[in-house]
This record gives C-alpha cells, structure tokens and sequence, in this order.
C-alpha cells in the first residue's frame, strides 16, 4: 500500500474491557499515524454480545458487506457473561474468519524485555518465534452430525477437512513470511503424520513439494507433541512454525504462557489477498469483572493495531509500535497483571504513545 492511500480500519470494541483496550490501541495508532504521515480513516461498529442482547442480531448482512469495504479490523473482544460460550465465537469471530477467508492466523510469540516468562532462565532472546496456523479449514469447517441424540446409542462424528489449495496456500505464505523475517530461516511444519495418515499426509507432501522452491530456507518437520515438549523445553530452536487450524489453536496458547500470558499476545487474521480484509486483535478475553475500572492491560491491544500496521503495508510505523511497546513493557511497568501494572490502563496508553 503506498502512503498515497487512506487506511481504512474497522474499529470493533467488544464487550467486557474490550472498548477499553481497544481506546488505547487507537490512540496509539492515531499517534504513529500523525508521526508517519499516514492517512486513515476510522469508524466504530457496534458488534458483540450487547448488540446480540438487545436486537438479537450477532453479525447483519448490511454490516458484513459494509466491513468488506475495509482493509483490516482492529477487535478489541467479544464474550459476555449472559451470552452463551460459543455463541458470540462462532456467530462473529469464526463467521468473520470464513466470511473474509482470512486464511492465514498470524501469531507472533515474543517475549518483551520486563515481562515474565514461567520459564527458568529464560529471556527475550530465546522467545521469539512466529506461529503461521491455517485459519479456514481442519475441525472449524464444521462439517459432522448425530445419530440418536440424547440416547445411549449416540453417535456423534466432527470430520476434520483438509484441500490441497488451502495447505499450500498457507504454507506457500509461510514460507515467504520465513524468508522476509530473514533470521534463522527455519520454517518447521507441526502435524501428526503417524496417526492422522490421510489429512496430515497431504501436508506434508504440499509442504515437501513447496519447500523445493524454497532452498534458502531450513524445511523441518516436527510432531506436535513433540513441539510441545521443545518448545518449553528450547523455544530458542524455533523461527517459525506452520501448522494445522486445529493443533495451532492449542499451540499458540501454550506459546501464550511462554511469552507472559494472554495480556501481551496479539495475533491477526489475515487474507493476504489483493482487496482482503484482514482482522487483528488481543488474545485475552473480555474480562467482564475488571470492566470501566481502568485497570486492565492493554499492551496486547496496542500489539495488534502494530502487526496491522505491518501486514497493512506500513512496517516502518508497526515496527515503530513494537520497539515503544518493549520500552514500556521494560522500562515502565511493574507487571502484566491487570490492577497490578503500576499505571491504569489509559496511563499505559499515554507511555506508549511518548515512547513512539
């Protein structure tokens, strides 16, 4: 995208402390943007578990086709203590997903300097790897049924879906996401070849024959299980993995807790594709208890309108995010915690913000 351009960006803040953090993020962005000289345009949208509540409406049309209009989505977080688990999940967060094809989620694991790893001996040098996870297929197709529900005969199938397009798409993107990053060019794929013989196979022979165009690059391969003991045990090793939907979801939030929780882990959901709308947001929840308290983290939020900067064609001004994020984080915080970080949550902005 050349500077010639407005960005438009979809602001949803969600439910909980959703709008809080996302106030922050914004901030932020509207700094960088003004030091950058980078042209934007903003606009609120009102989706979440109060708009379910009081229209019963989760995702219109007329608002759907309206975001498509956008580059990227900033979300704060949806999750509402009297909406039912699942509900907001899959009637917003996975509709949006499948409804764009962000086919691509983007889950950078770094840990920033002043905050704390459960890791023994551990630092900021030895974790930072990124998780490219395939976003529209695998279990979240929803493809399966009942038979003889509610009986003691119950049969209940969920089949997991793989296509040649949508693995090597993903892995074709990881591979050139490996080569841009340009550290230890080691892209690892994580599947469960031994046992999952028919799905799984077709990952790894697209990622074989993918890998041919790509000899600058280390092409390694590990069982997800394994991954997970490595990556307690030696995250240092990784540079970037690519994965299945399904066993990304569950690795990424054991990489999470590696980098210092949910408060600081960002991720995007991304259609790299020309006119694609892409979406990024904190990993936390809505954490309804600490709402309108002013004391909830919002570094993760400010993390994500980063990596939109980045994946919208501004990295000079994401990066410029990151490096103030990791000063504050080293330098001004006492914790992650929320009530526990020493400033409140729109002080954290502010700080961000005169680090940029």
């Amino acid at each position: 995208m050349s500077n010639n351009d407005i960005l438009r960006v979809a602001v949803v803040g969600g439910d909980g402390t959703g709008p809080e953090v996302t106030a922050e993020a914004v901030k932020v962005f509207k700094a960088v943007a003004a030091l950058e000289g980078i042209r934007y345009e903003l606009k609120d949208f009102d989706l979440g578990g109060e708009r379910f509540l009081r229209t019963g409406e989760i995702l219109p049309e007329d608002v759907v086709n309206e975001l498509a209009t956008f580059k990227a989505i900033l979300l704060g977080a949806v999750g509402h203590p009297d909406v039912a688990p699942g509900v907001l999940e899959k009637g917003l967060l996975l509709a949006l997903r499948f409804r764009f094809d962000q086919y691509i989620n983007l889950r950078p694991v770094k840990l920033f300097p002043g905050v704390e790893t459960p890791l023994a001996g551990k630092g900021p040098g030895d974790i930072d790897f990124v998780v490219v996870r395939e976003n529209t297929e695998d279990m979240y197709a929803g493809v399966g049924g009942w038979l003889k529900k509610g009986t003691p005969d119950e049969v209940a199938t969920q089949t997991a879906i793989y296509t040649r397009k949508g693995c090597e798409r993903c892995i074709r993107w990881a591979f050139e996401f490996t080569r841009k990053r340009n550290q230890k060019k080691q892209l690892t794929l994580v599947a469960k070849t031994n046992v999952l013989t028919y799905g799984h196979d077709l990952w790894w022979r697209t990622f074989q024959e993918v890998a041919k165009e790509y000899s600058d690059i280390k092409a390694d391969y590990n069982h997800v299980d394994a991954c997970c003991m490595w990556m307690v045990k030696n995250p240092e090793y990784y540079d970037v993995i690519v994965t299945t939907n399904m066993f990304g979801d569950i690795i990424t939030d054991l990489a999470g807790i590696l980098q210092g929780g949910m408060g600081v882990a960002a991720g995007g959901n991304i259609n790299p594709d020309p006119g694609g709308v892409s979406m990024f947001e904190p990993m936390g929840g809505s954490a309804p208890k600490y709402t309108g308290m002013n004391v909830i983290n919002p570094i993760a939020a400010i993390a994500a309108a980063g990596m939109l900067l980045e994946q919208s064609g501004y990295p000079q001004a994401g990066q410029r995010v990151m490096k103030a994020v990791q000063s504050v984080t080293g330098t001004k915080m006492k914790s992650q915690a929320a009530g526990k970080m020493g400033h409140g949550t729109k002080e954290i902005g502010d700080l961000v913000c005169e680090a940029l």
